[in-house]
């Protein structure tokens, strides 16, 4: 199983739309599986969008986002209303772990 949540707050990867006018900012959480058994999957909700992987993985990207919905409405909160430290809690609380990006070495090894 291999899949990366893509944290919608955190920097881990944001999709916002930054609307003009009376329309809301929104969040979206993005779910990639990257491991396939030949078959596409897409799952899509209110605030979230999941593709790809088995379907092991796929139904663990689901339950995640779910459980994550669930935390953030018993806390009374959307999405896109939480902060970063907030969203990286539930993340946690649901068994998400957060990866800090590898730092590239310079080209010909130099440090």
């Amino acid at each position: 199983m291999n899949f990366a949540m893509l944290d919608a707050l955190a920097g881990w990867s944001y999709a916002n739309s930054m609307s003009k006018g009376k329309k809301k900012d929104k969040a979206m959480i993005v779910g990639v599986g990257l491991d396939s058994d030949g078959h596409k999957r897409l799952t899509t909700g209110e605030n979230f969008a999941l593709v790809g992987g088995t379907e092991e993985t796929h139904e663990v990207m689901t339950e995640k986002v779910i459980k994550i919905n669930e935390k953030l409405k018993s806390r009374g909160k959307q999405l896109e209303s939480v902060t970063a430290k907030e969203f990286d809690d539930i993340a946690e609380e649901v068994g998400l772990k957060k990866f800090a990006p590898r730092k590239s070495k310079p080209p010909g090894g130099a440090t």
